[in-house]
């Protein structure tokens, strides 16, 4: 594993510039948490499979709002419970990984910015600077 001391001042610069413009801020992904029904912070964070899972979760538990909306007037009482079992299950799953996820988005964003940096450190050891 590559380490920021192995660099030369030049380098260092190097590293720190692409750095700014490739890291991502914890700032930004808790902003997007607000938003985290949709999975944005996790898509930002580029945690795509799991940006997606949210997202479906998400766009379930709105149709079974939808239909259980839709029941609710019929007074069909098997429909109403089965849309309510529908909405609570993904909306309740949704709501505990938002809940997880704020406490994870530190370390989520501290690994991608780590991964990335081992990346440039890498292309750098690659392509040195004379």
């Amino acid at each position: 594993m590559l380490s920021r001391y192995d660099l030369t001042t030049k380098e260092l610069m190097l590293l720190q510039s692409e750095m700014r413009n490739l890291e991502k801020s914890a700032g930004v992904a808790y902003l997007l948490l607000i938003g985290g029904h949709l999975g944005a912070h996790r898509f930002y964070l580029k945690r795509t499979w799991s940006a997606i899972i949210q997202l479906v979760l998400f766009i379930l538990a709105t149709i079974m709002y939808v239909t259980l909306c839709i029941f609710i007037d019929t007074g069909f009482d098997a429909m109403i419970i089965l849309s309510l079992v529908g909405f609570l299950i993904p909306a309740l799953a949704l709501l505990i990984w938002i809940i997880v996820d704020l406490f994870l988005i530190s370390k989520m964003v501290r690994a991608y910015n780590a991964e990335i940096e081992q990346q440039l450190l890498m292309q750098i050891k690659a392509y040195p600077i004379s």
